[in-house]
């Protein structure tokens, strides 16, 4: 198992958060389509929906589980199934009317498989990834097993039946008064296997020493096996958690397991290459099957278990015969195969890394005479016989070259990089199609088609520094984009810049915050409370340009500001700039105050979601126009005339501004500022006079804070040109101050800038 941080697990995590974060997940498609890796797949298994047609489920590293509306060579996505927060890694069907799945969250959650996706039941018991399932066919024994050495065996039913009694004796607040919780996303934590009395626990199977990656049980439920890097077998009493035996034989990682419908014989596939088949009566391995050329990762058997078709990281699928030892080669994946599964006696369906499955023969139709030799060997029952046949070039060839039919995926994304201007991401998927994306309304705004990224990503470079107010990752073969507070509120934007119709020069947007209100316009809509007035975050800036010409000292600092945060008087407008798509809308995944993390489409929250499902901070930022304090909003530096310039020094102190203002303010501020200290005309106040009455002070030297414009104006014609210097390089007038800090100036200490004048052309 590939281990990777999860999307919005941290229950293990070391790394210290004082707040929840938010993340939303970013599709260029439809829902109906997986866009990553397929972990597994089950088969109908006897299950029939309200049209009497078969269905195979399947579940991603997307995330997701999908239902799929079989029918000839034509497969329908009939719902999608969307909780987990990371990898799901495996699906099984168990009772009358229950789906089960696992994932890298550490959870497991129930699922009404005919519904549109609704979510039954979440349990949290391990403490790591859980990567695998096993249940007993006609019962609702369900084992689970992954990453923590752990193995639970759950009765579903059982789990079930003391929900409704616990939430007529929750706490008004939602919680259980015990070791066992049920919060409002119908998340159920087991209580401790010692305290049974305070609810149910599942049945731990204890004894394992290493992680566990297979399971396999038998079709009554008395036998469970495991398996994982202790390179054996384990072999347990589902109803009493007992350890019965432990088979050792194999070399490398036991990566899947099969048991017959009654639990006599156990096939295990490695990671070793090797095929073992044991028979549990005698403890011993009985057949050793030398068919892959790389690790097995998956089987499937026909009803009598007299053959095998099997898969793995050598993209191969055989169809092995466990008496006579003959191996078929099936078919070769263009991908690793991770499940197989089988549809009646005809049809087997191969899941891989990729997003598509496909759909292959089951067994030739032709008899044993016109069987393509060219595809079958006899299975030796040493690895090294397999390895020596490709050298010698005797490999078989594939009988089916290609598949009857395909479930189709989207590629998915494999690279990104974050463009400087912290709103758009540049994205690389499976297929090599590059893409430029607009993160704050979630939509693809360019697609550059197959062309070399790190080339592309260069050619978009553009000198601009902005905050990093968000991280994102492609773990789950979408983007997926993490804010945490305060660093998600430490970017802003110019409102003219994002083409705000009506907008002052001087308003300032917060990137983060109007994200949040796009990405939950939708909840924000159906909430119903009284309006609150918003109000200024501590630490936000105070209107107006000043200079602080009243303090003497040379250690005096002044601050240079050119706007105020303007609140939105409407709470559920969103700008265009931040409307995400409601065609495709983005999932979040988030927790809050009880349960752990859930994911949902933006547009299903229906405004009762509150401080126990989402983050209060969101919740004060979208509904109140609450932002949390930001660090480093401002940039200091000191103002100088350029060497060689008589005219006269504005200040000896330092300044301090936001970080996005423009270099052309501060040649507007130097212009005010030269025309304040410029002598009046004879019609005005005395030249003579006082500097603190030229600068619209008093008679006693001591003048204002705040520069009042308008109050002079330069005769036609006498307007000087200023040019603002950094390093004795001219600053173009669009250039931000972090820019120059980033690009320019370069050094970690204050930021130095000089002002000239030029002769007017």
């Amino acid at each position: 198992m590939h281990r990777v941080g999860s999307t919005g697990n941290t229950a293990n995590s070391t790394r210290p958060r004082k707040e929840r974060r938010i993340t939303y997940v970013l599709r260029d498609s439809n829902d109906s389509k997986h866009c990553s890796g397929i972990n597994s797949i089950t088969g109908p298994n006897g299950l029939k929906g309200d049209n009497g047609g078969e269905h195979l489920f399947s579940a991603s590293r997307d995330g997701t589980l999908k239902r799929w509306e079989l029918g000839g060579n034509e497969a329908v996505c009939g719902a999608t199934f969307e909780s987990h927060v990371d990898w799901v890694n495996d699906v099984v069907v168990t009772g009358d009317d229950t789906l089960v799945s696992c994932s890298s969250d550490t959870t497991l959650k129930t699922w009404k498989p005919f519904s549109d996706g609704e979510c039954t039941r979440t349990f949290r018991q391990h403490s790591d990834y859980v990567t695998s399932l096993a249940a007993a066919r006609h019962s609702n024994i369900v084992a689970s097993g992954g990453l923590g050495r752990e193995v639970f065996i759950w009765d579903l039913e059982a789990a079930m039946v003391p929900v409704a009694k616990a939430h007529n004796d929750a706490n008004e607040d939602g919680t259980y008064e015990g070791d066992r919780a049920i919060t409002s996303n119908n998340l159920v934590t087991a209580a401790p296997a010692q305290n049974l009395s305070q609810g149910y626990a599942p049945l731990p199977a204890k004894g394992h020493k290493e992680s566990v990656y297979a399971l396999a049980m038998n079709d009554t439920g008395s036998i469970l096996v495991s398996g994982g890097t202790e390179k054996a077998v384990r072999v347990w009493d589902p109803r009493t958690g007992s350890k019965q035996m432990k088979l050792k034989g194999h070399t490398d990682n036991v990566r899947a397991l099969l048991l017959d419908p009654t639990g006599r014989l156990c096939l295990s596939g490695s990671s070793d290459s090797m095929i073992r088949l044991w028979d549990l009566g005698q403890q011993r391995c009985i057949h050793s099957y030398a068919v892959h050329t790389d690790s097995v990762w998956a089987f499937a058997s026909t009803p009598s278990f007299s053959h095998v078709y099997s898969g793995g990281r050598d993209s191969s699928v055989y169809l092995t015969d466990l008496s006579t030892r003959e191996s078929i080669l099936l078919c070769k994946e263009e991908h690793p195969v991770l499940r197989l599964a089988l549809q009646g006696d005809q049809w087997l369906w191969a899941a891989t890394t990729d997003s598509s499955l496909h759909k292959w023969p089951a067994r030739e139709r032709a008899t044993s005479k016109t069987l393509q030799r060219a595809s079958s060997f006899v299975a030796g029952s040493l690895p090294f016989a397999r390895a020596r046949a490709n050298i010698d070039g005797s490999a078989p060839v594939p009988l089916y070259s290609q598949p009857t039919s395909v479930i189709p995926g989207t590629a998915g994304i494999v690279q990104h990089a974050i463009l400087n201007d912290r709103r758009h991401v540049l994205t690389k998927d499976t297929a090599g199609i590059v893409k430029r994306w607009e993160i704050t309304r979630g939509a693809v705004i360019e697609d550059y088609g197959k062309v070399n990224f790190e080339e592309k990503e260069k050619a978009l470079f553009e000198k601009v520094s902005v905050p990093a107010w968000f991280t994102m990752d492609t773990r789950l073969g979408s983007m997926s984009v993490h804010l945490d507070t305060p660093q998600c509120f430490s970017a802003e934007m110019y409102a003219v810049d994002l083409h705000v119709p009506g907008a002052s020069d001087e308003l300032k947007l917060n990137i983060g915050q109007e994200t949040l209100r796009g990405l939950l316009a939708h909840w924000l809509t159906h909430r119903l409370v009284k309006p609150v007035a918003p109000s200024t975050p501590k630490g936000d800036v105070s209107p107006g340009l000043s200079s602080g010409v009243g303090e003497l000292g040379s250690n005096r600092r002044t601050t240079l500001d050119d706007s105020q945060h303007e609140p939105n008087s409407q709470q559920t407008r969103v700008l265009p700039s931040f409307e995400f798509s409601t065609q495709s809308p983005p999932s979040i995944i988030t927790e809050g105050s009880q349960g752990g993390p859930w994911r949902k489409k933006a547009t299903e929250l229906n405004g009762t979601e509150d401080e126990k499902e989402l983050p209060s901070w969101c919740i004060d930022c979208v509904l109140h126009g609450r932002i949390s304090q930001r660090e480093n909003a401002k940039c200091s530096f000191y103002l100088h005339p350029y060497e060689g310039q008589t005219i006269t020094v504005l200040t000896q102190g330092k300044l301090s501004a936001p970080r996005i203002l423009r270099i052309l303010k501060v040649k507007n501020y130097v212009l005010e500022k030269l025309l304040l200290e410029r002598p009046l005309e004879e019609n005005g106040s005395d030249a003579n006079a006082p500097a603190g009455q030229q600068a619209g002070g008093n008679a006693n030297g001591k003048g204002n804070n705040v520069f009042r414009p308008g109050s002079k104006s330069w005769p036609q014609g006498t307007k000087p040109v200023v040019e603002i210097l950094c390093n004795d390089q001219v600053l173009p007038p669009d250039m931000s101050l972090a820019t120059v800090r980033a690009y320019v100036w370069k050094k970690p200490e204050d930021l130095y800038l000089h002002y000239r004048t030029v002769p007017s052309l």
